[in-house]
């Protein structure tokens, strides 16, 4: 198969359609944590500002400038974050990466959708911007817990 055709094969029509369909885009008013990641590699970022009400994610936006994959995965992970744990999207995290780097089970619900980007596995220069957001999610958790610990 051509390198072409893998590429074609990658940037799905659902991943295209995820990637042009971003909830929870933009920015929140008052967030409690607020974090800025960027894959240096790519130059992709994401800005992802959280709030909570005790362990449970209660508001969420991004602002997400990364190539259609990065959007897709701001895509699942926006359409699913509110209400869960920080253990929740710290499982999330840790399973897409595993899913990425080896050949790993699917995340769980309610981050199962990022299963469309089980192709970009090959595609090392693309992790990075996959896992922005989540990265930077359970970064902000981080920050709102050290300051809560009832959080």
């Amino acid at each position: 198969m051509s390198g072409e055709t893998d590429l074609i094969k990658l940037y799905s029509g659902r991943i295209l359609a995820l990637a042009a369909d971003i909830p929870r885009y933009g920015r929140l008013a008052n967030p409690q944590a607020s974090v800025r990641r960027r894959a240096p590699l790519c130059g992709s970022t994401v800005t992802v500002d959280l709030c909570c009400d005790g362990d449970r994610v209660s508001d969420y936006a991004a602002e997400v400038k990364a190539c259609a994959l990065g959007q897709a995965a701001a895509s699942v992970v926006g359409a699913n974050i509110v209400g869960c744990t920080r253990d929740e999207i710290t499982a999330a995290r840790d399973a897409l990466r595993a899913m990425l780097k080896e050949g790993g089970p699917t995340p769980p619900a309610p981050f199962d959708g990022l299963e469309v980007l089980r192709p970009a596995r090959d595609y090392k220069n693309r992790h990075a911007s996959i896992l922005l957001t989540l990265e930077a999610a359970c970064e902000a958790l981080d920050e709102i817990a050290a300051r809560s610990p009832c959080a």
